[in-house]
């Protein structure tokens, strides 16, 4: 199993970043490499087993559903359904923390899945540095003054 942890500080309020994040279809208003999503069967973008079906920006297509989300904790969980990444059993966790000192944010996102052996350096690298770093990047882009 392979197992992938990014953390950061973003110079926004907690509540603020956790309004952006916990849109489970809002991915292609702050994540660069998402192109367009929507939500399957009409349901709500926050409801717990609902699945998100979006396009990446180079054509990739992938199906999530949400395993839990938390606005108390400011966590949201999924799992990957369907992808071209070839992983398997992939269960990601996004969690915003307040820091009270300035009344920033630290976010933090995991994931572990399973792929073939051969594939666990360049999995690793693309989920933690191109879809973990660059959607911080992107929201403290996005957020970064308050």
């Amino acid at each position: 199993m392979v197992k992938v942890y990014r953390s950061s500080v973003i110079d926004a309020p907690a509540d603020r970043v956790w309004r952006v994040v916990r849109d489970f279809n809002g991915l292609p208003s702050w994540h660069p490499a998402i192109a367009e999503s929507r939500i399957e069967q009409n349901h709500a973008a926050d409801k717990v087993g609902c699945v998100r079906n979006f396009s990446l920006k180079d054509g990739g297509r992938i199906r999530e559903q949400l395993l839990a989300l938390s606005d108390f904790d400011f966590t949201c969980v999924y799992s990957i359904l369907e992808s071209p990444m070839g992983v398997e059993d992939y269960i990601a966790t996004l969690k915003v923390t307040p820091i009270t000192d300035g009344d920033r944010s630290f976010i933090e996102w995991s994931a572990e899945f399973d792929c073939p052996e051969s594939r666990e350096s360049e999995l690793s690298d693309l989920v933690g540095n191109g879809v973990f770093q660059g959607g911080f990047n992107a929201l403290k882009e996005r957020l970064g003054g308050r």
